[in-house]
């Protein structure tokens, strides 16, 4: 067989694909499972959002730990940077009555847990050494690192309180989740109106959008691509194409 009819041959199988009803609804039918793969993802990426704003930010209602480490200051390239062992670190209300307390270990670590999510005071306290005071709200810092430096006196209060980004985060996680199931959304009536084969401008814009679901990764992407690839062999089956190659 010549390279000719080869080619012969590939067209009239893409031109029997092209006018074959059921390659528009096949591909249509891709579309729809991948966008719902997406959709379905938001779905559960907003169902798991609100549970970790509950968890992290209700002041009121919820409850964390406070952990970190004491260490000295340093004196020069040689010296100082070592933990230290036996500092009292207290957690207190602003109203400066006593939350919850506990003594560095050898590591210079300590840990006080259970306690209630709201501003709070760290209160460090050694012998010899300067007294430092944190303001921050407890889970918000996975570990607090505290300078103590020789001296008599008070340093701080140090405000940590803004220095979270959790709310940042959990706008971020609750945004992409919303643009996830949006965009799922979009797939899926594009697909319909693939299936239904009237309009193709608006049907292909829907479907692209729909490639942002991001359904299994790239499982989903993978099955709209295909089906966008299915409903541009089969444009010639769409009303509004059809009347706007006759124009």
């Amino acid at each position: 067989m010549s390279d000719e009819d080869s080619d012969s041959g590939f067209e009239l199988w893409l031109h029997d694909l092209s006018i074959d009803p059921a390659t528009r609804v096949a591909g249509a039918i891709l579309i729809i499972l991948g966008s719902a793969l997406g959709a379905m993802l938001g779905v559960l990426l907003m169902a798991a959002d609100p549970a970790d704003i509950m968890s992290q930010i209700g002041e009121d209602q919820s409850s964390d730990s406070v952990n970190g480490i004491v260490i000295s200051s340093l004196e020069d390239n040689n010296t100082g940077g070592d933990p230290i062992e036996g500092v009292l670190v207290e957690l207190l209300n602003e109203d400066r009555t006593s939350i919850g307390s506990d003594i560095t270990d050898s590591g210079g670590r300590f840990s006080i847990v259970d306690v209630p999510r709201q501003s709070s005071i760290l209160y460090v306290q050694h012998s010899g050494n300067y007294t430092v005071e944190i303001l921050l709200v407890p889970g918000d810092h996975s570990q607090i690192v505290v300078t103590l430096e020789p001296g008599d006196g008070f340093i701080g209060p140090i405000d940590m309180r803004g220095d979270s980004n959790l709310a940042d985060s959990v706008f971020v996680g609750f945004f992409i989740a919303a643009i996830t199931l949006l965009t799922g959304l979009a797939g899926i009536v594009g697909g319909l109106e693939a299936y239904n084969g009237n309009k193709y401008n608006r049907s292909w814009w829907l479907t692209f959008f729909g490639l942002f679901s991001r359904g299994m990764i790239f499982i989903g992407p993978l099955l709209i691509l295909i089906g966008l690839g299915l409903m541009y062999l089969t444009r010639d089956q769409f009303t509004d194409y059809i009347s706007s190659e006759g124009q």
